[in-house]
């Protein structure tokens, strides 16, 4: 069963890698702050997917949550400040 997880971690890992890619691709056309947020939030969850996929007793310790705070914070705070900005501008 360990190679099941191993492979499914694998996929999730890439799926991640995949969109954070497509983020940073968007970026550098638009210069948008929120894509390149989005961007390195979804690298840090693959490099976080990717730990627990390969390293399965690493997803039992607290410090391996750590890349995922950084990830949610990082797409909270992208958020918040594309709307703050918004509204200062009156759009």
């Amino acid at each position: 069963m360990g190679t099941v997880y191993t492979f499914i971690g694998g996929l999730v890992t890439m799926g991640f890698a995949v969109g954070g890619f497509y983020f940073l691709k968007f970026w550098r056309r638009t210069k948008d702050g929120v894509f390149l947020s989005f961007g390195a939030a979804f690298l840090l969850l693959a490099f976080s997917a990717a730990i627990g996929a390969f390293f399965s007793k690493a997803d039992n310790h607290a410090w391996s949550y750590l890349p995922r705070l950084i990830a949610f914070v990082l797409i909270i705070t992208a958020i918040v400040s594309k709307n703050l900005a918004s509204r200062a501008r009156g759009e």
